[in-house]
């Protein structure tokens, strides 16, 4: 039986290759097929056993030899050839031969994948020891050829390789990623619109050549580091105010519109933006907007732990404010020494509120939130009465950074770093917090948006410092994930804290993680290396839990 089924696949695979190939040659195929072999053998089991031999016309041995040829009624009516077969039948169908080929071969094709259906894949996670390196092409002659290509689709002035902008879009001196010299741009480019964008894409994803976007610049955990080189799409020139919906509270906008800029074209209609991210940050797509009726007040309490307190009893009594921040009482005496705002402040740990909303809501939340800072122990409270005053009391807490860093020394750098934990936490973690400055012999100083129970350190240090001020940073996440935190609250993750979310989401999570960013972006050609990794660290990368 094993004969016979051998040489039936011995017969019918040559059979069918003589098949395809005729129906080839009628150009009825776009690209030659592959028979697929019978399930559990291989070639040399499948066919080697096979001991008789096909003559040069690819017939079967003739086993009748010397006898007289067949006589019956089937004789003459067998074409000679596969054209002469699909003629004859396209003919009484009515089509073309080459179009009769054509379902042919799609027949053929269909029967083919049936034999042997692939089973889907049965991960929805990818394991970070099954990635493979990303491959991508970052060769001069690779990268000057897209260069030549780019300019179809924007100016010569919309592309830069002036080693100032490539600095500028590799790092900042407040990011806590400092990029390697081999994380630099080949050129920066700046697009228009969404067009420009779709062409400069296609170029790249062609190429194999790496992207990261850039916007306002103000990230801190290393989001717009070229770590892969390649290309830098800056949207600083897509600035335009699309389309303003004020029945709806939205706006519509493009990527490189800067929140401050957004903020005066919509006072103009009694609206405004309510986040209050860092100077120069931009937004993108469609954001939320308030009418404006606003207030700014602070309060001073003993200790962090009485003014987390007094946020802990506002946030539990439902009242809305637009936003509530923290700064210590180094952070405070910081300000003053620098001389950054234009009045001096009581150095203690001080709380800074927004309010927003109707004129009456927002009265009746000054009262409310005045009533909890006293029952709280605080021990000032001023809210303003103009928008001169809300700008001056607000001012603190927009200097917190440049006051910080204009104590630098030379060769210092600053690192930003960020934690959310639950609200009756957040005294705990900002106390073994700044311990552990000090501890480490480093100077820092706590800010945070403490309605969420998100905090910040502002801390400086130099090159033979950065090993202590990154263990003050481990410590502190790692704190925040025990208490049941997040490693950020609102930096995001980036590069610097990627390697904490397995300890705080679990591996299989982050392994989903890394499935889906796998499906959008296959090549990682799209700012590879950010949130999670996509190929394996070196030994020694990753810090010891």
């Amino acid at each position: 039986m094993r004969r016979r089924l051998n040489r039936l696949f011995c017969y019918n695979e040559m059979h069918f290759g003589n098949v395809v190939d005729q129906v080839a040659q009628l150009g009825v195929l776009s690209r030659p097929l592959r028979c697929r072999l019978p399930l559990g053998m291989t070639p040399s089991r499948a066919f080697s056993p096979c001991k008789r031999t096909l003559s040069s016309g690819n017939e079967l041995p003739n086993k009748t030899k010397g006898r007289p040829p067949f006589q019956g009624k089937i004789q003459g009516k067998i074409p000679s050839s596969i054209p002469q077969c699909l003629a004859k039948r396209s003919s009484k169908l009515g089509i073309s031969s080459t179009e009769y080929g054509k379902t042919t071969s799609r027949r053929i094709a269909y029967f083919l994948g049936e034999m042997h259906q692939p089973s889907p894949a049965e991960n929805s996670t990818l394991p970070l020891a099954h990635t493979d390196m990303p491959t991508h092409r970052t060769d001069e002659e690779n990268l000057i050829a897209a260069r030549t290509e780019l300019l179809g689709v924007v100016d010569e002035q919309q592309i830069s390789v002036i080693t100032s902008d490539l600095e500028y879009h590799s790092t900042s001196e407040w990011s806590t990623h400092p990029a390697k010299d081999t994380e630099r741009p080949f050129m920066v480019v700046f697009p228009h619109s969404t067009e420009q964008v779709s062409g400069i894409m296609k170029i790249c994803h062609t190429r194999r050549i790496p992207v990261t976007g850039y916007s306002g610049g103000t990230s801190l955990e290393g989001h717009f580091v070229p770590t892969r080189g390649g290309v830098s799409i800056d949207f600083g020139r897509m600035d335009q105010i699309l389309s303003l919906h004020k029945d709806d509270l939205d706006v519509v906008v493009q990527p490189g519109v800067r929140w401050e800029a957004l903020n005066e074209e919509l006072a103009r209609d009694n609206l405004f933006f309510p986040p209050d991210p860092g100077p120069g940050a931009m937004i993108g797509g469609m954001v939320a907007v308030l009418p404006q009726s606003t207030s700014v007040a602070i309060s001073t309490f003993p200790s962090i732990r009485h003014a987390a307190n007094c946020v802990a009893k506002v946030v539990g009594a439902g009242i809305s404010i637009a936003a509530v921040e923290i700064l210590d009482d180094l952070q405070m005496r910081v300000i003053n020494q620098t001389g950054s705002t234009s009045r001096a402040w009581e150095e203690v740990p001080t709380l800074f509120f927004k309010f927003a909303g109707t004129p009456a809501a927002v009265k009746e939340q000054v009262a409310l939130v005045q009533q909890l800072s006293s029952d709280s122990g605080s021990q000032t409270f001023e809210f303003a009465s103009s928008q001169d005053e809300q700008q001056e009391l607000w001012s603190a807490r927009k200097e917190a950074l440049w006051s910080t860093m204009a104590l630098k020394r030379d060769g210092d750098h600053v690192w930003t770093g960020d934690v959310a934990v639950p609200m009756s936490r957040l005294p705990d973690i900002i106390e073994e917090t700044k311990l552990s400055m000090v501890n480490a012999g480093l100077f820092g100083t706590i800010v945070g948006h403490v309605g969420d129970g998100n905090f910040h350190i502002i801390m400086l240090y130099n090159d033979a410092e950065r090993e202590r001020a990154e263990h003050v940073v481990h410590d502190m996440v790692k704190r925040a994930i025990e208490l049941e935190g997040t490693v950020s609250g609102e930096h995001g993750v980036g590069l610097v804290k990627r390697d904490y979310l397995n300890h705080e989401l679990g591996e299989a999570t982050v392994d989903a993680m890394r499935q889906i960013k796998k499906a959008f972006d296959p090549l990682c050609l799209l700012n590879c290396d950010k949130v999670v990794r996509m190929q394996k660290p070196s030994a020694g990368e990753v810090a010891e839990w």
